[in-house]
């Protein structure tokens, strides 16, 4: 399937029939259940499944084409993020995953205040742990089709964001993919575009390694057992269907 959206083209491939020339690592950060792995799900696979298990941090790997050029996106979920009585919690990790990152998105959930007033020290965390001052970051307020919870106001999120200097977006994970599509979509073009070219082979692939020993790898989950999920989901559903 192919997309257009500002000019720029998105198509997916089977990454086996794929060589990327750039790969393009992005970590998604913010609270506990705000919606962080079905952000990432759904731009990836244009899926919503609502039950995931407790996030352990995995890596998800999709072949793509962006202005007429094959892209490697690695997308690193992170656990979610609590202040405890010594600080926020699971800040080693986090840290390791920000170090490794091209670009960060923020998330938190238009249902949650405490997911947003986390936003301001994951910000600092970010900026105090990553080496480059111009690396990319975007703000995602998630969940914006549930108003009747509502519990952020839509003007608090463009006005953090720009008091951050970062690019803001509202989505609804589980109602608009397109939503989702262009908040990340957005932020691989631009990085695509600041990203040199180099050619993935045996020898760059090696001299990465050695390069980036800050982040072991992470699990990544098989695409198949996220479609087999999926099904389970719409089964469920119909079952109910059925039922009633």
């Amino acid at each position: 399937m192919r997309l257009i959206q500002n000019m720029s083209t998105i198509a997916e491939y089977p990454s086996a029939e794929c060589h990327s020339n750039r790969v393009i690592k992005i970590a998604v950060i913010g609270g506990s259940g705000v919606g962080k792995t079905a952000l990432v799900v759904r731009f990836l696979t244009k899926r919503f499944i609502g039950d995931y298990e407790r996030n352990v941090g995995n890596l998800y790997n999709r072949e793509v084409h962006i202005d007429g050029e094959q892209v490697a996106i690695q997308v690193q979920d992170t656990p979610g993020v609590e202040v405890n009585a010594n600080g926020l919690s699971c800040t080693d990790q986090v840290s390791r995953f920000i170090q490794w990152a091209d670009a960060v998105v923020m998330v938190y959930s238009v249902t949650d205040c405490r997911s947003f007033d986390l936003i301001g020290q994951l910000h600092q965390l970010v900026t105090r742990t990553h080496t480059d001052r111009s690396l990319p970051i975007i703000l995602v307020a998630n969940k914006a089709d549930l108003l009747h919870v509502r519990h952020v106001d839509a003007q608090e999120g463009p006005l953090l964001a720009s008091a951050v200097g970062c690019s803001f977006y509202e989505v609804s994970a589980s109602e608009d993919y397109s939503q989702v599509h262009g908040a990340f979509h957005r932020l691989c073009v631009d990085l695509a575009k600041q990203q040199p070219q180099t050619h993935v082979n045996a020898a760059t692939s090696g001299t990465e390694k050695k390069r980036s020993p800050l982040i072991p790898r992470p699990k990544s989950p098989n695409m198949q057992d996220l479609k087999r999920r999926f099904k389970q989901v719409l089964s469920a559903k119909v079952r109910t269907v059925t039922s009633v």
